[in-house]
Order: structure tokens, then C-alpha cells, then sequence
């Protein structure tokens, strides 16, 4: 397969995309958050894949390592289009504000609330510690193959994801209430097993 692709083989490609789009498009939702820009950096990966086949190895095993190392650059490229596009909207001159009621909608839905509190958790972490989480935790890569894919040593795969896991536990402990009584009390309900039925 790898030695297909470098040859620039149009089905060999085609079968590339079907067995890894949606791991791509998986990974670029957990970096962005966007559910468009997640489908924008898959196009843009496979553009890149299909730009830069020369440069795979002939040998190895999966190719999903470097694809994702892939649709990483461009994640990084995109989200600083992105910036200096908002940078340089911010300078146009404004017109008269519309309300939008679309913000108002979407705060009724409980599954707001959860993403914030997950986007809020996720800000804590410094990129190379998000970008090491989503290969390694979401995307399911070892170390190893989350090495490859950043280009960075095994041991600092380790270290980084260490790291956004101590910071992400320390982001979901829940508040201690200072006015919460303390005590022997037991709970007024018991987990409940399911049995064979």
C-alpha cells in the first residue's frame, strides 16, 4: 500500500481515504472543536497526503500515524488563518449589532453546558499537551506511533501526556462546600447492579 501511494496511485489513494477519513476527521474535531473545520483539515489532509506521498516511507506499518501527523500541521495552520482572519475582520468598521438569537437556543441545550466545561479543561493544556492527548487517548496511538506522527522522542510523548492528565484531574475535582455537613452519613440511595435477565 505505502509503495502504491508514493507511486501516486489513484485507487491506492481512494482506499487510503476510505479506511482513515473518519479517524482524521476524529482527531481534527478534537483539536478544533468545530465540526466544519474538523471537515475542512480532513480535505486538507488528504490534499497535503496526496502532495507530500514521496516523503512516506516504503516501509512500515499503518500510514494512520503520519496522516494524523498530518492533519496536526494543519490544524496548527488553520487555526492561525483563522486567527489573523478575526484580527483582521476585527479592524473593519462595525455596523449596527443585530441581536442573535441562535446563542440563545443553543445555551437551552444541556450538551452546551458539557462542552464548555470540556473546551474549559481542554484551555488549560498547552498545544503540544492537547495535540498529544488527542493522538494517544482519543485516536487510541502508542507512544510510539504518537512520537512518529509529531516527530518528537517517545519520552516526550510521556512526559506531555502526563502532564494534561494531571491538569485535566485537577480541572474536574469537584468544589468542596464549605457548608456541606461532613459525617457518617450514608447515602440515601445505593448503586444498583443489573443482573442477567
Amino acid at each position: 500500500m505505502r509503495r502504491r501511494i508514493r507511486a501516486g496511485d489513484h485507487d491506492a489513494f481512494g482506499e487510503l481515504f476510505d479506511a482513515y477519513a473518519r479517524s482524521v476527521y476524529n482527531h481534527a474535531f478534537r483539536l478544533t472543536g468545530e465540526w466544519a473545520v474538523a471537515e475542512e483539515v480532513v480535505s486538507l489532509t488528504f490534499l497535503d497526503a496526496w502532495r507530500l506521498r514521496a516523503k512516506l516511507d516504503e516501509d512500515g506499518g499503518s500510514v494512520r500515524p503520519w496522516l494524523l501527523g498530518i492533519a496536526t500541521n494543519v490544524t496548527r495552520n488553520t487555526r492561525r488563518a483563522a486567527r489573523r482572519h478575526a484580527a483582521a475582520v476585527s479592524r473593519l468598521p462595525r455596523d449596527e449589532v443585530v441581536r442573535d438569537f441562535a446563542e440563545e437556543v443553543a445555551e437551552r441545550v444541556d450538551d452546551a453546558a458539557q462542552l464548555a466545561l470540556v473546551r474549559a479543561a481542554l484551555a488549560t493544556l498547552r498545544r503540544a499537551e492537547r495535540e498529544v492527548l488527542a493522538l494517544c487517548v482519543w485516536s487510541g496511538l502508542d507512544y510510539r506511533a504518537a512520537a512518529e506522527a509529531l516527530g518528537v522522542p517517545v519520552g516526550t510523548v510521556r512526559s506531555r501526556l502526563s502532564r494534561a492528565r494531571t491538569k485535566l484531574a485537577k480541572c474536574v475535582e469537584p468544589p468542596q462546600s464549605s457548608g456541606q455537613v461532613r459525617g457518617d452519613r450514608t447515602t440515601a440511595v445505593g448503586p444498583q447492579r443489573e443482573g442477567n435477565r
